[in-house]
């Protein structure tokens, strides 16, 4: 009888031992925490990897959406996505929430693809705001939105004849509780795309490719990187700041777009600080065509020079490319197009975008070229070439 009563003790504090093992991983905690993101911008990141930038990130999401925390790192919270899915949240992006409660379940419903008079839209019913990535595709475009958690009880997709721009659409359920959407394009090029939620639907609003392809019939923004009580780098030998030159080079493209009857919009038009999430949501306001983000480089070693481009999503690397070549014709040494870029301003869905790293404050032949105001004009004018040579490669 002791033998027996020790062997079942031994069995429950191994049992607790494992408990208490898989709670501190993350992968078992007794003390669920539901709750919503609120601030704005909230977003999600694939690890707790860090550099300058921030960790890599998973994506933007709408306020309001029913997330499990699992685990606390630091000034993130464990986010359970789904079965086999995780990711990490902000703790200032987060609220508890006590009526939330976290269903064992959630389910989709009909769908409606429609356009009005500037947007193509998808509307998804679900029972619940639950959280979603998406991923951009190409040769034939697509956008790919998963929905997390959620499984499909959609039994027919409303398909009318006012879309624009979306070609096809249909789901599949890649696994029990990860809904995946697709929505084909018809044209090659992405132009943009916004999701967030409106009462029990989630809504992909898909921009449509221009009528006309032309500078005078566009809305571009403009950004001048830094600024106000964020300088940047400086340079090697003057040591001017970054914040004043990105302006001066960001204003001379201001002034050719202009002459070329383009709407300009300018994050900034002075020495002014800006935050990342403030200009993200002037643009939003805003919703130009594409932007444009001038910025200076810097290196630790004097001899790294030359231009480079970035972008993060590979749907709107085209217009980086075609700059980066125009670029090139400035005698500057090419660095290279920089793709996956975690860029705050590369990080919104919504337009394309394209960052101008000019050149290299930190090496001594870039410098001089960028204390010129010939050169700031030039390299407005090669900005516009690479801009004109995207926009002649879509009409084919």
């Amino acid at each position: 009888m002791f033998l027996c009563y020790l062997s079942e003790m031994i069995r429950i504090f191994l049992l607790f031992s494992l408990l208490q093992s898989l709670t501190v991983s993350g992968q078992v905690n007794p003390e669920i925490i539901a709750g919503k993101t609120t601030g704005p911008l909230p977003f999600l990141n694939y690890g707790l990897g860090e550099d300058r930038l921030g960790g890599a990130k998973m994506t933007y999401l709408d306020s309001n959406i029913v997330v499990k925390v699992v685990d606390s790192v630091n000034d993130d919270y464990k986010i359970e996505l789904s079965k086999n899915h995780f990711a990490y949240l902000p703790k200032v992006n987060f609220k508890r929430d006590s009526s939330v409660i976290i269903r064992p379940f959630y389910l989709t419903g009909s769908w409606k693809v429609y356009g009005d008079d500037k947007y193509d839209y998808v509307t998804v019913s679900v029972d619940g705001k639950l959280p979603y990535r998406s991923i951009q595709r190409i040769n034939p475009a697509r956008i790919v939105v998963d929905i997390f958690g959620a499984a499909s009880n959609t039994n027919w997709i409303t398909q009318l004849s006012t879309v624009k721009e979306i070609k096809n659409t249909w789901y599949e359920q890649i696994e029990d509780d990860v809904f995946r959407i697709y929505i084909e394009l018809k044209h090659n090029q992405h132009w943009g795309y916004f999701i967030f939620y409106e009462n029990d639907k989630l809504v992909i609003r898909v921009k449509r490719q221009p009528a006309l392809l032309t500078l005078n019939k566009l809305r571009i923004a403009v950004d001048a990187g830094h600024g106000g009580e964020n300088s940047g780098a400086s340079g090697v030998t003057s040591k001017v700041l970054e914040k004043n030159y990105t302006l001066k080079i960001a204003r001379e493209l201001e002034k050719a777009l202009k002459r070329e009857k383009a709407q300009v919009m300018m994050t900034r038009e002075k020495d002014t600080s800006l935050s990342m999430i403030e200009r993200t949501q002037m643009l939003r306001g805003w919703d130009p065509d594409f932007l444009i983000s001038i910025h200076l480089n810097s290196s630790g070693k004097d001899t790294v020079r030359g231009v480079s481009t970035y972008y993060r999503y590979i749907g709107f690397r085209p217009l980086t490319e075609f700059i980066l070549k125009r670029m090139k014709e400035l005698g500057l040494k090419e660095y290279g197009n920089v793709g996956s870029f975690n860029f705050s301003l590369s990080g919104p869905t919504e337009y394309p975008n394209c960052l101008v790293e000019v050149a290299f404050l930190s090496n001594v032949q870039d410098e001089k070229k960028i204390l010129s105001p010939a050169f700031h004009r030039a390299v407005a004018s090669k900005i516009i070439a690479g801009i004109k040579d995207w926009l002649r490669s879509l009409k084919k």
